[in-house]
C-alpha cells in the first residue's frame, strides 16, 4: 500500500468519541438529552436508532465515560453475556441487529427490569420494528424509550463538513461549505463519503478546494 493510500485510510478510520466532538442539532437532540439526564428516565431501557454513522456509538461512548457503563457488541450476545454484565448498573448493546436466539434477548430485558439495570440499545432500525416471533419479547419492546436520530439537517451538515475539513487541515471558505450544505445528499454515510473524496482530491492535486472542485466531486 502506498503512502497516500495509508494516509487516506488513516483519515477514514480515525474517530473521536469525546463529549466536545459531539455536535447537537434538532436531528439528535432528544437522544442527546436522554444521555444527559440519566438516571431521570421514565423507563430503564432506551433504544437509540438511526442510520449508520449518525452518532449512536458516539453517544454511547459519552454515556460510558460519564456513567461507567459496559459496552457489548451484537456478536457478543450469547450464553456468556450475563457474566459480562451482572456487576454493571449500566449496560450498552452497540449495533444491535437481528438476534437469532430470541430467548436470550428476552432474558436481557427481564434482567434489566428485575435488577433495576439501565440498558441502552443502539440499532439502525427501532427494535420494535424487528420481526420477532416471541410474544413476550414483543411486549417487552413496548416498555422502552425510543429516540430516533433523524437525517442530518442543515446545521448538522455544516458542522460535520466544517469539522472534518478542519481535522484534515483543508482550508475552505465558509460560503463554499454553505454551498455544499444545500446540495449534498442528507445522509451521514454520503457526507463521510464526500469528505473522503475531497480529502483525496486535495492530497492528490495539492491545490485549494474551490467551487469547481466541489461541483465536480458532487457530480454536478
Amino acid at each position: 500500500m502506498n503512502k497516500l493510500n495509508q494516509k487516506l485510510l488513516k483519515f477514514e478510520l480515525e474517530q473521536n468519541f469525546t463529549y466536545d466532538d459531539f455536535f447537537v442539532s434538532k436531528c439528535n437532540y432528544y437522544a442527546f438529552s436522554l444521555i444527559e439526564t440519566w438516571p431521570k428516565w421514565e423507563k430503564n431501557i432506551l433504544n437509540i436508532y438511526g442510520e449508520k454513522f449518525s452518532g449512536k456509538s458516539h453517544l454511547c461512548e459519552i454515556f460510558k465515560k460519564k456513567n461507567k457503563a459496559v459496552i457489548i457488541k451484537n456478536e457478543e450476545i450469547n450464553d456468556d453475556f450475563f457474566n459480562k454484565i451482572r456487576f454493571h448498573e449500566n449496560i450498552i448493546i452497540d449495533n444491535l441487529e437481528y438476534v437469532s436466539d430470541e430467548n436470550i434477548l428476552y432474558s436481557i430485558f427481564n434482567f434489566a427490569e428485575q435488577f433495576n439495570k439501565y440498558l441502552i440499545i443502539n440499532s439502525i432500525k427501532s427494535i420494535n420494528s424487528i420481526n420477532y416471533s416471541l410474544p413476550d419479547l414483543k411486549s417487552r419492546m413496548d416498555n422502552c424509550i425510543y429516540a430516533k436520530i433523524d437525517k442530518p439537517d442543515d446545521d448538522m451538515i455544516f458542522a460535520l463538513v466544517l469539522k472534518h475539513f478542519s481535522d484534515r487541515q483543508i482550508k475552505i471558505e465558509k460560503k463554499i461549505i454553505e454551498y455544499i450544505t444545500k446540495r449534498i445528499e442528507r445522509s451521514y454515510g454520503k457526507i463521510l463519503d464526500f469528505i473522503y473524496k475531497v480529502d483525496q482530491f486535495s492530497l492528490i492535486n495539492k491545490k485549494p478546494i474551490d467551487y469547481k472542485s466541489i461541483k465536480k466531486i458532487l457530480g454536478e
